[in-house]
């Protein structure tokens, strides 16, 4: 919080204080993120400039040279999304540049926290902030489902080559129950990812596409009929 100068100063002058305070914090940990990863790559100021450009939003080196140095009074997201393109890093890596930040305030009136804290926060992977957003959720479930629906599939298909070629009839049998094993696991990740994107669709969502691996008849066999088509 802002220290406060004199005990007559109004509480409404006290808590702008802190939101500007706040807002400097944030673009300071911005600013420190890209000078830090500008660096780190041995560019100028104008190396970044150019290849911002090369984005097709040009951000000029002035401008980045003032942001880096405090000078600057505002930055846009969208400046942020570009530099981190041209960075090679991502826009929350410089919001939030965890293992080089210990803390960050996430908002204004609140104390430091773990930076690590604020990121899970920002992406919607932390509870602690009182965050509802049941579309999310359904989309961080239907990934960590999507996840293991994959990495079963794939050993289905490596225990389905074991059967194939298997040596001899213990090799075979081992290779067997693997596969029985990955085929229940798979089956089960399916009916889950099946029901998030249900989920999904029933609040007005458009479900992620499926990679090659899953289809929509084995995994969405009534989305059709839920789309009306």
């Amino acid at each position: 919080m802002t220290q406060r100068s004199s005990d007559h100063r109004s509480e409404k002058e006290e808590d702008g204080d802190d939101v500007l305070e706040w807002e400097d914090h944030v673009m300071a940990t911005v600013a420190g993120a890209v000078r830090r990863r500008r660096k780190e790559l041995r560019w100028s100021a104008q190396d970044l400039a150019d290849k911002c450009e090369e984005i097709g939003y040009p951000i000029p080196r002035n401008v980045i040279a003032n942001m880096e140095s405090g000078r600057r009074a505002t930055l846009p997201l969208v400046e942020v999304m570009v530099l981190a393109r041209a960075l090679r890093v991502t826009p929350i890596g410089l919001i939030y540049p965890v293992g080089y930040v210990p803390r960050v305030r996430a908002l204004p009136y609140e104390d430091a926290r773990p930076t690590w804290d604020a990121l899970q926060w920002f992406t919607g992977e932390s509870p602690d902030f009182g965050s509802e957003d049941s579309m999310l959720d359904h989309f961080l479930a239907h990934d960590l489902e999507l996840r293991s629906a994959l990495a079963a599939v794939e050993s289905e298909d490596y225990e389905r080559w074991k059967v194939r070629t298997a040596a001899n009839h213990i090799q075979r049998e081992a290779a067997e129950r693997a596969l029985a094993r990955y085929s229940d696991q798979a089956a089960q990740a399916k009916a889950a990812l099946s029901e998030y994107r249900r989920l999904i669709r029933a609040e007005g969502g458009t479900p992620p596409d499926l990679p090659p691996q899953l289809t929509e008849d084995d995994i969405d066999p009534n989305a059709m009929e839920e789309n009306g088509l």
